[in-house]
């Protein structure tokens, strides 16, 4: 073995290059190197800070010797070292200020006198040109201001102008931008630097073509499975450009090419984006952790069928059509008697398999009306829907939906048929009844009623259909009669009579055109429950609302039987008139009215609107009797008379009028009968007649101030300017006010 210090043998050194090839190597190092330039920078080479560039290290004490660390009588102790071992490196100075640290100060009083001397004189040179340097500066900085004066200075004398500016000047200043800003911004952070490759590799990839998806992706995963053999090569880039293309094409179909205004409809645009399905993080995060949480539930309770509901609508939700089928198809195995189950199914599979799964669940539960409708909605032809329903029909006879949903497909004949068979098989459903009696005859009809209320005794609704059919067929008078022995049958039987209930079926029945049982269930019930004390403000208020819900009918038949019982109310009266008058027809106006005046007699506005009503209707004779009967009970009131002097007047009978007018004065009439005597008297060219009535009448009323103006009128007419003067103010002294 060799010795340590034993050298190995090596190769031989190389030979040193020529002198000349040495000189051109190494040039470069006597060279001035670049501006700017950092040694080996450009492989990675950063700039470091040493302890030369800062200064030396200033924690040993000054003038120690080496191995001296303070452990002696001295150390610690700052001011026998007349230093301070913390101070900073003296910059000025540097280390010499170390070197005479410990030297003597015995010429220090000689020292500041110097210092004090040079003071002094330094002061003495400073102010001897202290005034012209102050003066100077005060010039340079007015000849700057002159030069760069301020912006407020510059439109102090435009300021002032501002005040003769208009409101309208103000608007029009354009508001200011920040364009220049923008460009200069813009201009800043324009950069040309080469195109990466990765850049250029990315668009060529975007150019190129695709033929095939990702198996891993969720679009491939969303469409039907189909065979790689029957799968044409697509080309992938193409469709996404269509679809580009006809997005653009919408937009440009959605917008005004000439004014650049939408045509979006603004109301439906937020109800589109409700309906856009966006997916976010948080949204497949909270489908993971649903996901894991049903996986739970229908591994641990593989009979729940809400979990695999719940399951395959979720995956339902989350796109994965195939998986919610195939878990909803286990949830069918799992659970074969649960309705909702099938249905879920048959939701999700396709139009051609829905009839298969709707099959097998019928099958597996027979007595599911559900799945029955659900496979009759499937058919497409009302013959085959028919058959369904009928098939299962077989397996649930008693199924009143599924009876409903048969006889509305089939025709007039065919119901009849099923409702007979349907009323046997469901005995105690009204509507049923009900519907066989509409299609029957009325002898028919009236036995398969009667057969109702052995079946349903305590049903209001087949009497009122018992009403309906005797009216339907002109049997007016049993109608009351049905209505008022279904009441009294009811009660018999306890059940108690809800007068409102009755009154909406009153309103129902003039709906659907039987006015006739209308009224008499109004005259049947209307009172039941009601106190004597609260009748007439109960009825009334009746009568009100349904006039609100538009029951013209039931209506009037309310304020018939109120005003059987309150005869001589006048306000009723007026109300049922008014609602003839705008809802009825002449007749029953004119039946009401004949009424009304028959038992109020001296109800002054009811004989003059009768009056009114025949006057318009054309029939002046009957209105000229109607207040000639109205003399005999209201001799003495104004209004008749000069309703009657109206009529007269107005159609063409002035002599008439004027008879009219003179009883009415001489029975007392008031300060309007003798200005309407003497307007006749205008009309007729009587000028005599007219003054005299007029002067006769301020005699009687000077305080009317029509009959004044009246006279001044006349005597201004004739050109008796002198007297309407007179007449005018004599006016301003009756009538001051």
């Amino acid at each position: 073995m060799a010795s340590p210090t034993a050298t190995t043998p090596s190769a031989p050194p190389p030979p040193p290059p020529p002198p000349a090839a040495c000189a051109a190597r190494y040039d470069f190092l006597n060279s001035k190197p670049p501006p700017n330039y950092v040694a080996r920078l450009g492989r990675g080479a950063a700039g470091f800070t040493t302890r030369s560039d800062i200064g030396p290290a200033m924690g040993r004490g000054r003038g120690k010797p080496p191995g001296d660390d303070g452990d002696g009588d001295g150390g610690g102790d700052e001011e026998e070292k007349g230093y301070d071992e913390n101070q900073k490196f003296d910059e000025f100075e540097g280390n010499d200020a170390g070197l005479f640290s410990n030297a003597g100060h015995d010429d220090d009083d000689d020292d500041r006198e110097a210092d004090a001397v040079w003071e002094g004189i330094d002061r003495r040179m400073d102010s001897r040109r202290k005034d012209w340097r102050e003066a100077r500066l005060k010039q340079e900085i007015e000849r700057y201001r002159a030069s760069n004066p301020k912006i407020t200075e510059q439109f102090a004398d435009l300021k002032r102008k501002l005040v003769d500016l208009s409101a309208q000047e103000w608007e029009s200043i354009p508001e200011i931008g920040d364009y220049s800003l923008r460009r200069n911004k813009k201009r800043r952070f324009e950069s040309f630097v080469p195109v990466p490759d990765t850049l250029l590799e990315k668009a060529r990839q975007e150019q190129g073509h695709v033929t095939a998806l990702d198996p891993k992706s969720r679009a491939a995963a969303a469409g039907a499975e189909t065979p790689w053999a029957q799968t044409p090569v697509t080309d992938l880039t193409a469709v996404g450009e269509g679809r580009g293309t006809v997005l653009s094409l919408k937009l440009d179909r959605l917008s005004d090419s000439v004014s650049g205004v939408t045509i979006v409809d603004p109301r439906g645009y937020l109800t589109n984006l409700k309906s856009m399905k966006i997916t976010s993080d948080a949204e497949i995060s909270d489908i993971k952790k649903a996901r894991l949480l049903l996986k739970s539930v229908i591994q641990t309770n593989p009979k729940h069928p809400p979990g695999w509901i719940a399951a395959a609508r979720l995956e339902e939700v989350a796109g994965k059509l195939q998986v919610a089928q195939q878990l909803i198809q286990r949830g069918c195995e799992e659970c074969p008697t649960n309705e909702d189950v099938w249905l879920k199914a048959c939701r999700l599979a396709s139009p051609d398999e829905a009839k298969a799964v709707i099959a097998r669940g019928v099958k597996e539960i027979p007595n599911s009306v559900k799945l029955w409708l659900q496979a009759a909605k499937l058919e497409t032809s009302d013959l085959n829907k028919s058959r369904v329903l009928r098939k299962g029909l077989e397996h649930i006879p008693d199924s009143v939906r599924l009876w409903k949903s048969v006889v509305e497909l089939a025709n007039e004949e065919d119901a009849r048929l099923l409702l007979h068979r349907a009323v046997e098989c469901c005995p105690f459903h009204l509507e049923l009844w009900l519907a066989l009696a509409r299609l029957e005859t009325y002898d028919q009809a009236k036995k398969v009623l009667n057969k109702a209320k052995e079946k349903l005794p305590k049903e209001p609704a087949i009497w009122i259909m018992a009403a309906k059919l005797e009216e339907a067929n002109g049997n007016t008078e049993s109608v009351n009669e049905v209505i008022e022995r279904s009441i009294k049958t009811l009660q018999g039987k306890g059940l108690g009579i809800d007068r409102e209930a009755w009154l909406k079926e009153a309103e129902a029945a003039e709906h659907a055109g039987s006015v006739m049982t209308c009224q008499a269930i109004v005259k049947n019930t209307i009172g039941v429950g009601v106190d004597d004390e609260d009748r007439k403000r109960t009825w009334v208020a009746d009568a009100e609302e349904c006039k609100k819900r538009g029951s013209v009918e039931t209506a009037p038949a309310i304020y018939a039987h109120v005003l059987s019982v309150f005869k001589f109310k006048k306000s009723i009266w007026l109300k049922a008139a008014q609602l003839e008058k705008r809802h009825g027809t002449e007749e029953s106006l004119y039946i009401l009215l004949s009424k009304a005046t028959t038992y109020n007699r001296h109800a002054e506005v009811l004989w003059l609107m009768y009056a009114k009503e025949k006057w318009l209707a054309g029939d002046v004779p009957a209105a000229q009797t109607i207040l000639q009967e109205a003399y005999a009970y209201l001799p003495n009131s104004e209004e008749i008379w000069l309703a009657a002097f109206k009529l007269e007047f107005e159609n063409n009978e002035p002599e008439r009028a004027r008879i009219l007018l003179s009883k009415a004065r001489e029975r007392g009439g008031t300060e309007r009968v003798w200005m309407k005597s003497a307007i006749v008297e205008r009309e007729l060219g009587n000028v005599d007649e007219e003054r005299k009535l007029l002067e006769e009448g301020l005699k009687l009323f000077p305080s009317f101030f029509k009959l004044w103006l009246m006279l001044g009128q006349m005597e201004d007419r004739l050109g008796h300017v002198a007297k309407a003067k007179e007449a005018n103010e004599n006016a301003l002294k009756h009538c001051p006010n």
